[in-house]
């Protein structure tokens, strides 16, 4: 048995059923198992493709990345979802980590796939080739030999790598099974009581394991049905909500505030919404009340993509009295909240959050140290900082070190940093992370320049141009003397963050790349 079994079992008892609405089509679940059955040959036959193998797809939200991923389950395959936001050189550095047999991607993004990436058979979603890009549709329509499923897998097979940059700078995928799929659809279940009479939004894209997994996997298994938008826009959330009648969606706090900021939002009928689900960073009590305040529910999760992620969460019944928290350990999981010596400490005392259950990564892929460092006797060490009040709920007082949340995506200072580098004129830097009303955080350089050096800070941004992301680059750039360093001449970047706060480096200069428009959030 096999996550594709979810789709072909759904088909088998009710084919004609909903499961996607993408772009004005419906497709039923017996056209889903269709897809998956097709894409599995194709994989097989046409490109190669065994168990253990990997699977790239770069794209915004569509249906073939959900059946690629069945597909790949099927064939004991291992799915890498590429984050389409990232630059060549950063797809680059994924491709060689991951080193997969095939990449799927959307015709917008070719440009972005680096040339240099011999041995990938390369197919494009489209109807018609492109670029060295084999037409997907003539694949499909080659009309391949039924695929046969690699013998002996099972849920305990790979299916998925989410790649994430790490604080190191450096590309870190983590490497989920079947397994942890599944048991993050049953999380999903009871946070939701999710069944086949729901109606899924999904907006956060598909790359993310909030996005892939928290509703939209889940809705599958149980035989709901999904509208999949290619990328969020406050507008098309409000009328999917209601004209299409979703029940449940998942919206990062940058959306919810864009939804709460949208003119039609007052009057908007919201009758037919169950709840909105939302995480990855502090949720402003504010923006709670204001959703609480139209008479919907919204509920917090808590987890990381190690998790899969869903480790805990609110009970929708009681998130008013809950609000401020993560709510309660999922099912299927053990939270541990431990001090420096390792030991549990009591309600209402820090430490750090440690999470075991079949939902964790199986580990780093090809990264055997990080891996051992991060899982202790089966328990993922999240490195958050939090404490279970007198309730038993969850509440996380901080985040892993530096890692900057902005917008629902994680920027990582030293991926910035090493960029910046390699820049002549300047001697060092570092990036923190600022407090922002609209995207939470912001990230905000603290440059020291070559002396002598008539360095601008639109010349500090517009070097990162080409070389990162756009959602990456910071917002700010302090020019300094030096950074704040301890005794050891260890960077204190918590001095270094109140210094930028308080202006006592100097003042932050609002910076952009030179003739480029800073790409906006999701």
């Amino acid at each position: 048995m096999d996550l594709s079994d979810w789709v072909e079992r759904r088909a088998a008892f009710a084919p004609d059923r909903a499961a996607l609405y993408y772009e004005g089509e419906a497709i039923s679940y017996g056209g889903l198992a269709a897809r998956v059955a097709r894409l599995a040959a194709v994989l097989q036959h046409r490109l190669g493709v065994e168990g253990g193998d990997r699977v790239a797809v770069l794209g915004l939200n569509n249906p073939d990345t959900l059946a690629l991923l069945f597909a790949c389950a099927r064939l004991g395959a291992i799915m890498v979802p590429l984050n389409w936001r990232l630059a060549p050189r950063e797809h680059l550095l994924t491709l060689e980590d991951t080193r997969p047999r095939a990449l799927f991607v959307e015709p917008e993004f070719i440009a972005d796939v680096p040339p240099d990436t011999a041995g990938i058979a390369r197919v494009v979603l489209a109807d018609a080739p492109l670029a060295g890009h084999a037409a997907l549709a003539d694949l499909l329509a080659d009309d391949p030999p039924p695929a046969r499923p690699a013998p002996g897998i099972d849920y305990a097979a790979p299916v998925m790598i989410c790649c994430t940059s790490g604080a190191t700078g450096q590309p870190k995928g983590v490497v989920l099974d079947q397994n942890s799929v599944l048991f993050n659809a049953v999380h999903s279940a009871h946070m939701h009581d999710l069944t086949s009479a729901d109606h899924v939004l999904t907006c956060l894209p598909l790359f993310h394991v909030g996005g892939m997994n928290i509703q939209t996997l889940p809705a599958l298994h149980a035989g709901a049905a999904v509208t999949l938008h290619r990328k969020f826009d406050a507008g098309a959330v409000i009328d999917a909500i209601e004209r299409e009648g979703v029940t449940l969606t998942v919206l990062v706090p940058t959306q919810i505030k864009a939804v709460l900021e949208h003119p039609r939002w007052p009057e908007a009928d919201l009758s037919g919404l169950r709840m909105i689900t939302t995480g990855s960073t502090v949720v402003p009590t504010a923006l709670i009340e204001a959703v609480l305040a139209r008479g919907v529910p919204l509920i917090q999760v808590y987890g990381s993509t190690e998790t899969s992620p869903i480790a805990a969460y609110n009970d929708w019944r009681r998130c008013r009295e809950e609000a401020g928290t993560s709510g309660k350990t999922a099912m299927h999981c053990a939270i541990r909240i431990v001090g420096n010596d390792g030991h549990d400490l009591p309600p209402g005392e820090d430490g750090e959050i440690l999470v075991k259950g079949p939902n964790v990564m199986r580990g780093y892929w090809d990264k055997p140290e990080l891996t051992a460092d991060c899982l202790r006797d089966g328990w993922f060490a999240t490195g958050d900082i939090g404490h279970f009040d007198a309730d038993g709920s969850l509440c996380v007082s901080d985040r892993k070190k530096d890692m900057i949340i902005s917008g629902g995506e994680n920027i990582y200072p030293a991926e910035i940093e090493a960029v910046l580098a390699g820049h002549p004129d300047i001697v060092e830097c570092a990036v923190v992370g600022l407090a922002d009303d609209r995207w939470g955080e912001v990230p905000v350089v603290a440059v020291v320049p070559r002396e002598g050096a008539a360095l601008a800070a639109e010349d500090v941004v517009g070097f990162l141009d080409g070389r990162l992301a756009r959602y990456k680059f910071p917002r700010g750039v302090v020019f300094a003397e030096a950074l704040p360093r301890n005794a050891m001449g260890k960077l204190q970047k918590a001095a270094l963050r109140r210094a930028v706060e308080t202006g006592s480096l100097g003042p932050v200069i609002a910076a952009r790349p030179k003739n480029a428009k800073v790409e906006a959030q999701p």
